[in-house]
């Protein structure tokens, strides 16, 4: 998401931090530069005309050029426009009674699965959800709906197959609802493309009928410039509220979120940033300039990591490392764990200067078919195995090859990173500094989030990217400590 736009701003921003003085040439350069940038990651030709109109408004300012550091100055401003054109605040849902939620959007936007994930949210957050399917079309859109909802545990009301009238399934809903005692009814609709006249045109007497406090518009992110025609015609033919954007982590340039906020002027209420029903996660706007901008988001992700890790699960593995009894099942569960957070990179990609680091990580550093091999080999093992690594002579390492489907020079890998993590962990300097980084994710406690914490260290808040290198098996060229398996 946005990896196209960060990775050209960075050089520009990292060439402006650099000039003790600045000069109409440096602003101009530095525009020119932006303005490609926005333009090659899609966003809307006017929108990219006003940011820069606004930011060279305000970099050529008395106070800039007065200033101590007047680069970092710029890139303060292109900040706080950034965060502007993405809406400023971070808007909350509307869910004040009778917390009547309509999501609307074009074919294969993923309505039906946003929805679900929304209902798994809200009901986290302690609300009583519950979901209506209202798509009467396409086929199987209520059967599809309705394994979502058994999936996230919430009620979902199913219409007749033969019922077409779109309002007289909402009037049944509601009667079902109230027998249900939700607080909040999420209805889910068909798929509209914005020139069809007729389907929109039910969908506004399904809107008028139940003047919901949030009608929220579904836009696949990647649709790039026809998204932003697409929320101009449902915000003028119905009048949308807010916005869903999903596939974020299938879009490097993420043109259409800044398009789409600037040229609505609704908000952006929530993104969508994986498969998984939890991966639906609130819009910052702030949190996501400085993503945009290489600063990271390490407030997210620690609500990420706070939400998906076993806390006494990473305790009792980071009590072992400590003691140095650190075998296979613990990595085994550190592996789990970490799969649990999703994507690797996109993780990875919430740490600030993760842009720099990760130009010089070796190929597929990042990948997370590693992870699946490397827990196919531990899965191939004996308990025994697991337990005492030692015993794992030439034989055994061909029958885990074979039985992993994988090769023996993966396995010899697999044991000899394990085998120096073994003795790193045996060293009590070293450990004491890794179960210090690893007090950074757990709140002060003695290892929140086990062998992953150690992305988290180096003061002040910030993570300790040598670290982060040698854990991905790239730190200082290839050539630095023991590079961790996983």
């Amino acid at each position: 998401m946005f990896s196209t736009l960060a990775d050209s701003l960075d050089k520009t921003f990292r060439n402006l931090r650099g000039v003790g003085k600045i000069s109409d040439k440096n602003i101009s350069d530095a525009l020119r530069e932006v303005r490609l940038s926005l333009l090659e990651a899609d966003v809307e030709l006017g929108v990219v005309k006003d940011f820069i109109a606004n930011v060279s408004i305000k970099a050529q300012g008395t106070d800039v050029l007065k200033s101590i550091k007047p680069g970092e100055q710029i890139v303060k401003i292109f900040q706080d426009e950034l965060t502007n054109l993405l809406g400023g605040d971070q808007a909350p849902i509307n869910l004040n009674a009778p917390g009547y939620v309509l999501l609307c959007g074009l074919n294969g936007a993923g309505k039906t699965t946003t929805a679900a994930k929304l209902a798994l949210r809200l009901k986290k957050e302690g609300r009583r959800p519950l979901l209506v399917a209202c798509d009467l079309y396409r086929p199987a859109a209520i059967e599809q709906l309705a394994k979502l909802a058994e999936q996230v545990g919430v009620p979902c009301y199913k219409p007749d197959p033969s019922e077409k009238n779109l309002v007289k399934v909402a009037k049944k809903a509601l009667k079902w609802a109230k027998s249900e005692n939700g607080t909040v009814i999420i209805f889910d609709t068909a798929g509209r493309q914005e020139l069809d006249e007729a389907l929109l045109d039910e969908l506004k007497k399904l809107h008028k009928f139940l003047n919901p406090g949030e009608t929220l518009l579904v836009a696949d992110s990647a649709t790039g410039q026809q998204a932003v025609s697409v929320a101009q015609t449902f915000d003028e033919k119905i009048g949308i509220t807010g916005l869903i954007l999903t596939k974020l982590d299938g879009d490097a340039r993420g043109g259409a979120a800044l398009s789409m906020r600037a040229v609505t002027g609704k908000p952006i209420k929530y993104i969508g940033e994986g498969e998984k029903m939890e991966d639906l996660a609130e819009f910052h706007p702030n949190r996501m300039a400085d993503r945009i901008l290489g600063m990271g988001d390490v407030v997210s992700m620690v609500e990420q990591v706070a939400d998906k890790i076993d806390e006494a699960q990473a305790m009792k593995s980071a009590k072992r490392m400590q003691s140095g009894k650190f075998d296979f099942n613990d990595f085994l569960d550190q592996m789990k764990m970490i799969q649990s957070l999703g994507p690797l990179e996109g993780l990875m990609g919430m740490l600030p200067g993760f842009s720099k680091i990760k130009k010089q990580l070796p190929t597929g550093a990042l990948d997370d078919q590693r992870l699946k091999h490397m827990e196919a080999i531990v899965l191939s093992m004996t308990p025994q195995e697991r337990a005492k690594p030692i015993i794992i002579k030439p034989g055994r390492r061909r029958r885990l090859a074979a039985g992993s489907g994988t090769s023996l020079v993966k396995v010899n890998q697999l044991l000899k990173q394990f085998g120096q993590m073994q003795k790193m962990m045996k060293s009590k300097s070293k450990m004491k500094g890794m179960m210090e980084q690893l007090g950074g994710m757990g709140g002060g406690g003695g290892g929140g989030m086990g062998g992953l914490g150690g992305l988290m260290g180096g003061g002040k808040g910030m993570p300790d990217m040598d670290g982060l290198e040698d854990l991905l098996g790239g730190g200082k060229g290839g050539k630095g400590g023991p590079k961790l398996p996983f």
